[in-house]
């Protein structure tokens, strides 16, 4: 996915556990592990306003854009078998 969560070096900037947070902002732990080690699909602006108000923080110091390929284009490739190195291409 192009987009990081920098949750991991906010804690650690702020001192403060994912178990801390998780009581500031009502969100599980189990949640936040999944949007610390970048593996959340989606996040609700509610859960970014929460976490930005308890990190003191911007959404953008949250999250940033890297460029690469898509989830489509991971789950494409992750998906196709190598060629046969028995057989020509196009036979």
């Amino acid at each position: 996915m192009a987009i990081r969560v920098s949750l991991d070096r906010l804690l650690v900037q702020r001192r403060m556990s994912l178990t801390e947070l998780s009581d500031r902002v009502g969100v599980t732990v189990a949640n936040l592990s999944i949007l610390k080690t970048g593996k959340a699909r989606a996040v609700r602006f509610s859960t970014l306003d929460a976490l930005c108000r308890e990190l003191d923080c911007q959404p953008g110091d949250l999250l940033r854009h890297e460029p690469g390929p898509t989830d489509a284009e991971d789950d494409l490739l992750a998906s196709q078998e190598p060629p046969d190195p028995r057989t020509r291409a196009g036979e």
